[in-house]
């Protein structure tokens, strides 16, 4: 069965989201400022929209993949936003990774003007969401997680509702805390191995079902040992969440002393100028020198 989606936000996340959804058969209306990323999709087969509103009226979910709360807040309730263009009823999913808190009062202003909010950030990456495979995490109501599952079936394999509005963005950032300390323990496992003289590429094989396995080894250890710095993902984004998380830790008295440490060495490497690098070029930190890149 099809579903008439709204995606709000073409970029590297919600490109690959909506390719997605144009491959399993639905009727995708899509709108991005920029005209390449949404031409992108449009030639794929989805309608582009001059503007958010627009999106929502042909929709029955509109979907948001956005950089941060603020931009998330415009393309929802500014002049022109999904909530000019929705009918009642309509329900807003966003995709974005933004802050607990400012879910929480979307989510009550969705819910003035008869609309239906659910936070359901996601891990796994453009890649495992042009595979359908993506790992998503709900927060809202009960009824609206259902419901919204009824888009977002096309794209994930693993989608649990953790509680009420916000509830689903904090388990993102649970998700990047465990993330950013992976991939600098990947990286810096991978570059004792490359000093040690051991073959860093079979080491994913090694390991493979023992202790140390995870996905993030069997992944990105290659990519570190080689250098493949393609762009899945953005290290200033997960610097972006990471405050967040600091944020968080702060209002809960959470002591995070490794999380702390991580942070500081993701700022330094955008401060370094590669905050608009792939998550792999944190091997870029245990180089001694930081090195060229080529994007």
């Amino acid at each position: 069965m099809s579903e008439r989606i709204g995606l709000i936000g073409a970029g590297a996340m919600g490109g690959a989201i909506g390719a997605r959804f144009l491959e399993t058969g639905n009727h995708l209306t899509v709108f991005d400022l920029d005209e390449t990323k949404k031409g992108d999709l449009v030639a794929k087969g989805a309608i582009g929209a001059t503007s958010t509103a627009e999106a929502a009226a042909a929709s029955d979910y509109v979907i948001t993949s956005l950089n941060s709360s603020r931009i998330v807040e415009l393309a929802a309730f500014g002049k022109g936003g999904i909530a000019e263009g929705a009918t009642r009823g309509t329900i807003i999913i966003d995709m974005s990774s933004i802050e607990p808190d400012a879910t929480r009062k979307f989510a009550d202003m969705a819910a003035e003007k008869g609309l239906a909010w659910v936070d359901s950030p996601l891990s796994g990456g453009a890649p495992k969401a042009l595979s359908g495979e993506l790992t998503l995490m709900a927060g809202g109501t009960a009824k609206d997680v259902e419901r919204a599952h009824m888009a977002l079936r096309h794209v994930a394999t693993n989608y649990t509702h953790m509680g009420p509005s916000g509830a689903g963005q904090t388990t993102k950032l649970i998700n990047q805390v465990l993330c950013g300390l992976g991939f600098l323990a990947v990286a810096e496992a991978t570059r004792l191995a490359l000093d040690a003289g051991v073959d860093a590429e079979k080491i994913p094989q090694a390991l493979k079902g023992g202790r140390a396995d995870s996905a993030l080894l069997q992944e990105y250890l290659p990519r570190f040992a080689t250098k493949d710095y393609r762009r899945t993902g953005r290290i200033d984004n997960m610097v972006k969440d990471l405050n967040a998380v600091n944020d968080l830790a702060r209002q809960t008295g959470t002591s995070m002393p490794m999380t702390a440490l991580c942070g500081e060495i993701h700022r330094m490497l955008v401060a370094a100028g590669l905050g608009g690098e792939d998550q792999a070029a944190v091997m870029e930190f245990f180089e001694g020198a930081k090195e060229e890149i080529t994007p």
